[in-house]
């Protein structure tokens, strides 16, 4: 927290109002399972995350409901709240609107991007082959790297469905990037949209983005049966 000197405005505070803490638990939750530290099956507590975040159970309780609204949480009876799992066939219909979207965003930033914004995505993947050798850093670039391309979609519509597609991912559990040679993978596929982007061709960025996210279905699907076997 900020400290504050005498005669300086006090700066606001998440937990100095309902409002804002609940906010607070919100997005630090969202966070958490965006990272994947609450993977599916988990169940949540709120007496645990309120100790956790230093508050009451109110806020946590509010936190609960919001994300059960977005489908990022359901309630079990006998259990409380839980991260849901998504089936094989949940999965396959969320990469394959996945690639819809990720095709048609880079298919537009090709047309409408700037270079400003082309030399942030090659820049984004020159630090991502300095650290290929840790898979939580480059999940978070990785969401990253893809955020950039659709704001450089130049299009509000398309990025607010992402968005919401984007949300459902966080049900996917632990990153594909773990996998033995997947993080090389994706930085190679990652820079062959960039260029694709850079030169202005539409249809390369397009089939780029699709093969890119067809790669990164049967990295999922290979970890779901790697994480299941082992289970």
């Amino acid at each position: 927290m900020i400290g504050h000197g005498a005669g300086t405005a006090k700066e606001p505070d998440v937990t100095d109002g309902p409002n804002g803490n609940e906010l607070d638990v919100y997005g630090s939750l969202y966070a958490l399972l965006q990272s994947g530290t609450f993977a599916p099956g988990d169940r949540l507590r709120e007496s645990e995350l309120a100790r956790r975040f230093g508050t009451s159970r109110t806020p946590v309780r509010e936190a609960f409901r919001r994300l059960e609204a977005q489908g990022l949480l359901v309630h079990e009876p006998h259990k409380g709240m839980v991260v849901p799992r998504l089936d094989d066939q949940a999965v396959t219909e969320l990469y394959v609107m996945r690639e819809v979207l990720e095709g048609t965003a880079a298919s537009l930033a090709a047309r409408h991007t700037t270079e400003v914004e082309v030399l942030a995505l090659k820049d984004m993947i020159a630090s991502d082959r300095a650290c290929l050798s840790d898979p939580e850093r480059l999940a978070r670039t990785n969401r990253l790297f893809h955020e950039a391309i659709y704001r450089a979609a130049h299009n509000r519509f398309l990025v607010k469905s992402l968005n919401a597609l984007r949300e459902a991912m966080a049900l996917l559990g632990p990153t594909t990037l773990t996998l033995p040679g997947r993080a090389e993978e994706a930085l190679a596929e990652h820079a062959g949209i960039v260029e694709a982007i850079e030169a202005r061709d539409a249809d390369a960025a397009d089939g780029a983005a699709r093969d890119h996210i067809r790669a990164a279905h049967r990295a999922r699907l290979k970890l779901m049966f790697e994480t299941g076997a082992a289970e």
